[in-house]
Formats: C-alpha cells, structure tokens, sequence
C-alpha cells in the first residue's frame, strides 16, 4: 500500500498471505521458497513479477505460471519468460500443459507459447501424443490431430477411428479427410466411416465407395437416417447405372411393411415425382411410427399434402408425426376447423397435440389467434405458455377483427397480468374497445 495503490484494488491473499516488506531489497528474493515464489509471479507490480522469473528456473511446479507471464502485458516481464519457457519446455511439460497454453492462446499475446507448444510436439515421439488425443478438451484434441496429421504420425484406420468415434465435428471432418486422402479405399477405413454415428462422416464413407467400385453396399444407404447420406448413395448407385427412384418404390409397395425403414419413406419423395404420393399416401396409416412421420414430411416435400387428409393426424399418439403434420398444415391453417383445434388444447391432452394445435391457431392469426393465446396462458406445460403470452403481447387486430368487439375486451382483461395498465389501455384503444 506504500506504493501508491488503492487499498480497493489490492488482492486478498497479500493481506492473507503478506510477502516479504523488503522484497525489492537485493538477496530477498533468495529467502522465498516455491509458494510464496509463486505468489510473486502473480503480483501486481511487473518488476517483482520479473526478478520473481529468475528464481523460477528449475522449478517445474512454477512452469504453468510461467507460461501465463508468456502472456504478460510488461514487455520485459514477457521477454523473460518466453525465454525461460524456451528454455525448459520438453515433451513431457507440454503434454500437461498444453490445455493451458491452449485456453491462453486466444489472448492478443498468446500466440508465443502456442507455436512453441507446437514445436515441442512436433519433435516429441508419436506415442507422447496418445493422452492429448483423448483429452476432453475438444480444443486440445483439435490441435493435436492438426499436429498428428501434418506430421503422419496416425494410420489411415486409427485417423477413421477416430473419426467415427470422437464427438468434435472438427476433429471428425478432419480424420475423415486424412483417412481417405489420396483416394484410398482400404476395406477397415471404409468400415469404421460406414458405422460412424455422424453423418457427416457416413457420408464420406458412402461417396468413397464409387472410387472402391462397390454401387451395391451403397444401396444399403438409401435408406440412411441423414438425407445427406441417403443424397450420397444415390449419387454412387446412379454413377453405376443403377436407379434409386425404382429402388424406393419398390421398398414403399408395401404399406404394412414392418420392416420399411423411415428413411426409406422420405428418400422417395426426395428423387421421385407427385405422382409417387399414391405410395406415401397408405404409408401415413402405417404401424410404425416413423414410416408414418417421414411418410407425411414427404408429402411435404412433393406439395401435395392436403389438409382434409391430414387433419385427423393432428390427434396421432406418436410426436414426430405430429409435428410432421403441423409442419405440413400451417401454410393452409385457415382452412382448418378452429373449432377442433380448440378443442386440442384441453389440458387433457398429450402436450404434442396442444402444442401443434396452439402452433396451427396461433398462424390463423386475428381474434382467433388471440383466443388460442389467452386460453394457453393456464397451460401445464411451462413453454407452451411463454409462447402464449409472447403471441397475446404481439397481438395485433387484423382486418377481419370488428372494430369495437367487446370480446376483445374480455380476452385482453383475462391476459391483463401481461401488461401495463397503459398499454393495456393503448391495446383496447388500437381495437376499437373503449372503457
């Protein structure tokens, strides 16, 4: 405090754990073992930080803060120590230290340590790098796959392994590119990309079977859960001749057909015509539920879903289907029966169907809209009603509301609680409600 700082900005721990009074004094900091070292090099004065890395050679426990002074805003604070870092940093302290010079990385004067680190890693053994590809730090597991790759220290099937099983994206693209580069087709790389859980990895795996020649395992992913993958296996099986619109009509023929795959379902309407909608069209009974979900998404998809037929789904017990119906309602939900999608937001009901009845009602828009949102407000569903009162504070009277409805008034006092009674009264007014 002597130094002419404000006791307000002066840390804690120097009052709990006071250093020295004569630090600066000549031989001080002789007298400091590693604790108290390593308070110093956290202090707020630059020059004691900067004595305080003199006496840090030899000291690996001290290392890490070392490597935080890399960083340091003094110039001659931080000249000092990426000198001793240089000095001291082998392979077995950049493993333990790498997430630190990583997360210290992103600072303006970061980049110092981060090359360095890449350095040391780079002339380190391959087996050194083991614990860093599986550091769950996905940062970490990023660099140092850049690093594996650059230097080709991972076989093409450890690259598709981890590639399959890691859960960054990032290391997942990059694995997978590594893993097939130069065009290879190994039968183990392609099976680890083929299981993979991602698409995005399946996907590569599914492509590179035209370089490998093999059309017919292609055909096994048509019917992929991901429309990325199914686009990719149809790319491969029309490279061989071979025709995916009569493949999914021929597994679609079948409209009890336990065994259909959803995806098989919606691969039909992502290359076929309109005229395919009379195999979708029986599929939307099916037992499955996700035949019936992906069955409705590509009625969607072919534009030609229609309102009266899919209306009863709206009470189907499966919510992907629901939302697949709703999905495909709204563009035409002023044709429906407002009456029963009132009816469909009693409390009684699965959450899934007042949700969607809520969606449809809410897009009629005008007094209906409003009605749907006051009677959502009580809702179980804690959502459902934030959504009900975001659509009864955005409401606005549209044209076909009557100016001056006294139902108006009693929907807008019910949801009074939403508003001030200024804008409340701004909102009657902007109706046509007066008193």
């Amino acid at each position: 405090m002597r130094h002419g700082y404000r006791p307000e900005f002066i840390p804690a721990w120097e009052a709990a754990a006071p250093l020295p009074a004569r630090l600066r004094l000549p031989g001080a900091f002789e007298l400091l073992d590693e604790a108290r070292l390593a308070l110093v090099l956290c202090h707020r004065d630059g020059r004691l930080r900067e004595r305080a890395l003199g006496r840090a050679a030899g000291r690996p426990g001290l290392l890490a803060l070392v490597v935080v002074r890399t960083t340091d805003w003094a110039e001659p604070v931080r000249h000092r120590a990426r000198e001793l870092l240089r000095a001291h940093l082998d392979a077995e302290a950049a493993v333990a230290l790498a997430p630190l010079v990583l997360l210290l990385g992103r600072r303006d004067r970061g980049d110092f340590a981060v090359d360095l680190l890449g350095q040391v890693l780079r002339a380190a053994p391959p087996e050194r790098l083991s614990p860093l590809l599986a550091h769950p730090d996905r940062a970490v597991r990023r660099f140092t796959y850049r690093l594996a790759v650059e230097r080709g220290a991972l076989s093409p099937v450890e690259l598709a392994r981890a590639a399959a099983e890691d859960a960054d994206t990032v290391v997942q693209t990059l694995c997978t590119d590594a893993a097939l580069a130069g065009g290879r087709t190994d039968d183990d790389v392609l099976a680890l990309l083929l299981a993979a859980r991602n698409p995005e990895v399946r996907s590569a795996g599914v492509t590179a079977l035209r370089r490998a020649g093999r059309p017919e395992q292609a055909e096994a992913f048509l019917a992929d859960r991901a429309a990325m993958v199914r686009a990719c296996a149809r790319y491969v099986v029309r490279q061989y001749g071979g025709d995916p619109a009569a493949w999914y009509r021929a597994r679609c023929a079948g409209p009890r057909d336990e065994a259909l795959p959803p995806g098989a379902v919606v691969g039909l309407a992502e290359c076929g015509e309109r005229a395919d909608a009379a195999l979708l069209w029986p599929l939307v009974g099916h037992p499955v539920p996700g035949v019936r979900a992906r069955a409705v998404a590509g009625l969607r998809l072919l534009d030609v879903a229609e309102a009266r037929r899919l209306e009863p789904l709206l009470e189907d017990p499966a919510p992907g289907v629901v939302r697949e119906v709703t999905a495909a309602l709204l563009p035409s939900a002023r044709s429906l029966d407002a009456g029963r999608l009132t009816g469909l937001l009693a409390a009684e009901r699965p959450r899934h169907q007042r949700v969607a009845a809520f969606r449809l009602l809410d897009a009629c828009g005008g007094l209906v809209r409003l009605r749907a949102a006051v009677a959502s407000l009580d809702d179980p569903d804690e959502k459902l009603r934030h959504w009900a009162g975001q659509s009864v504070q955005a409401w606005r009277p549209s044209a076909d509301v009557p100016a001056g409805a006294a139902e108006v008034g009693r929907l807008l006092d019910r949801a009074r609680h939403l508003f001030s009674d200024h804008v409340l009264k701004r909102r009657k007014w902007g109706a046509g409600v007066r008193g």
